[in-house]
């Protein structure tokens, strides 16, 4: 098997497992969590809450499940253009990990939108009021800090030459 086959089965690979563990939680939390009080796990600083949020992060945009959803696939699309093309070598392994990362955690919130028309958050931390999440949000949230953070001290312009789609393919 070509080295790039096998980074993309690999990736595929890590990228269903992080989905799965999202939606496993997410099911776990519905039915351990779901019309009873939050389960407090460190007193007055984090705790398992059940909440159903209709909207993006923070509850913004409520009620446009399929426009977050098209607007998540969409992304999803990009990442997987992306990681098509990354160049092989151990310089551009953050990348691919980032890329799916991030891709997992926008389908397991796509999965919540269309399959409930909200999406499944859970974690909250009491301590500083921070709002509901799960481990998709995680992903994403994590997944994008990361990303910028290799883009200002990682990377360098050419560093992405690989994503003109004119460039020839080695």
């Amino acid at each position: 098997m070509k080295r790039n086959t096998k980074s993309f089965v690999r990736g595929a690979i890590w990228f269903l497992a992080l989905t799965a563990a999202d939606q496993i939680s997410k099911l776990a939390a519905a039915s351990c969590l779901k019309g009873r009080e939050s389960l407090k796990l460190i007193p007055g600083v984090f705790e398992l809450y059940y909440l159903e949020n209709r909207g993006a992060a923070f509850g913004i945009m409520r009620g446009r499940q399929l426009l977050l959803a098209v607007i998540a696939l969409l992304i999803i699309l990009c990442i997987i253009f992306v990681y098509a093309r990354l160049p092989q070598g151990k310089r551009y392994v953050p990348l691919k990990i980032i890329c799916v990362v991030i891709a997992a955690g926008s389908l397991g919130n796509v999965i919540d939108r269309l399959a409930h028309s909200y999406v499944i958050d859970f974690l909250y931390f009491s301590w500083i009021d921070f709002p509901v999440f799960n481990l998709a949000d995680c992903y994403v949230s994590v997944g994008v800090a990361l990303m910028v953070i290799l883009l200002f001290t990682y990377y360098r312009d050419e560093s992405f030459e690989f994503l003109n789609p004119f460039r020839k393919q080695n």
